[in-house]
């Protein structure tokens, strides 16, 4: 997996990135099947900075989490726990559920109980 920084109007210093980096691969615990995950810090004009998370999954689905705060790790923090309920749901909803019977159970009817002899 691919963890991407990259930061418009201003710079960041090398711990910042690393610290983004490592709450971008935090994501893993709650879903395996990531493959890149693209981290945008924005400094705003007015100090407010913008921090947009763009996660891919398998099979093509981007999961994005954006927030905005006047503290650059308090806007990932932000954008982190929307990015982690949105992952949550979609590893819900790719995941089956259903108990499928096997074959042989397919075509046997319940068990009846045996008459006992009183």
């Amino acid at each position: 997996m691919q963890v991407k920084v990259s930061v418009r109007h201003g710079t960041l210093s090398e711990e910042t990135h690393q610290m983004i980096r490592e709450k971008a691969e935090k994501l893993l615990h709650y879903f395996e099947r990531l493959t890149l995950i693209e981290v945008t810090v924005d400094m705003g004009k007015n100090g407010e900075k913008t921090v947009e998370f763009v996660v891919q999954a398998e099979h093509k689905h981007n999961i994005v989490g954006v927030d905005h705060h006047q503290n650059l790790m308090a806007a990932v923090d932000l954008a982190m726990t929307k990015l982690e309920a949105q992952i949550r749901r979609y590893k819900e909803k790719i995941q089956d559920h259903r108990r499928t019977p096997s074959t042989g159970e397919v075509g046997r009817s319940p068990r009846s109980e045996e008459p006992t002899d009183e």
